[in-house]
C-alpha cells in the first residue's frame, strides 16, 4: 500500500516536472520572439517627426509634411471607427 502511494506519487511529480519544462521553454521562445520585434528610435522634444502618408475619413491622401509651419497638429488614430461595415 505504501509503495503504490509513493510511486504514484513519484508520477505526479514527473508530470509537475514536464510542466514546468514546457513552460520554461515556451517562456525563452516567447521572449526571442519578442526581442525580435523591431523598436521604433524615440523622439527627443523639438525633434521633427518622420514623414508618413494616410487616408483620411474622406478617403483623401494626407501626409504629415502639409501640415509643416502649423502651430500645432493633432494625430489621432481610430482603429475600426471609419472603417467599412
Amino acid at each position: 500500500m505504501m509503495q503504490s502511494t509513493l510511486q504514484r506519487g513519484e508520477r505526479q511529480m514527473g508530470i509537475v516536472a514536464k510542466r514546468l519544462r514546457n513552460g520554461l521553454w515556451l517562456g525563452v521562445l516567447l521572449a526571442g520572439m519578442l526581442g525580435a520585434v523591431p523598436v521604433a528610435p524615440a523622439l527627443e522634444i523639438g525633434e521633427l517627426a518622420p514623414d508618413f502618408m494616410l487616408l483620411s475619413t474622406t478617403g483623401e491622401k494626407m501626409s504629415l509634411s502639409q501640415f509643416r509651419g502649423k502651430t500645432a497638429v493633432l494625430i489621432e488614430f481610430y482603429g475600426a471607427d471609419f472603417s467599412p461595415t
